[in-house]
């Protein structure tokens, strides 16, 4: 009867120190008997790499997005200001002293505009 042998640190050190050398040599695919299986390790990685990809270009997508966001507040806020800019200089006492700075003789009538009737 022959016993199981027990596992020990020492040989869990020397299977990593297999493994990486095996990694060092190119060997451990054949080491690992996964040279039948090749064609789905790779399909696994290229999928691993789809999906990498296409999150690096979701989050470009999402900054980009953000970027945007914080433009259009800023342009909202000048809209708004130009706005307010435009309401102010439409009022009749700014036009009149703007007109009076430029040096035009044009006021405001001092009295109702005559209605003709007609005949």
């Amino acid at each position: 009867m022959e016993q199981k042998r027990k596992w020990k640190v020492s040989d869990l050190w020397e299977l990593i120190k297999n493994g990486f050398s095996a990694i060092l040599t190119g060997n451990l695919l054949l080491r690992l008997n996964a040279g039948k299986y090749f064609i789905h390790i790779a399909y696994t990685f290229l999928l691993f790499w789809i999906l990498i990809f296409e999150s690096l270009m979701a989050e470009n997508a999402l900054s980009k997005v953000e970027r945007n966001k914080a433009k259009l507040h800023e342009m909202e806020i000048i809209y708004s200001d130009k706005t307010f800019e435009v309401a102010s200089m439409s009022r009749r006492s700014e036009v009149e002293k703007r007109l009076a700075a430029m040096g035009s003789k044009v006021k405001e009538p001092e009295r109702q505009a005559i209605a003709l009737e007609k005949r």
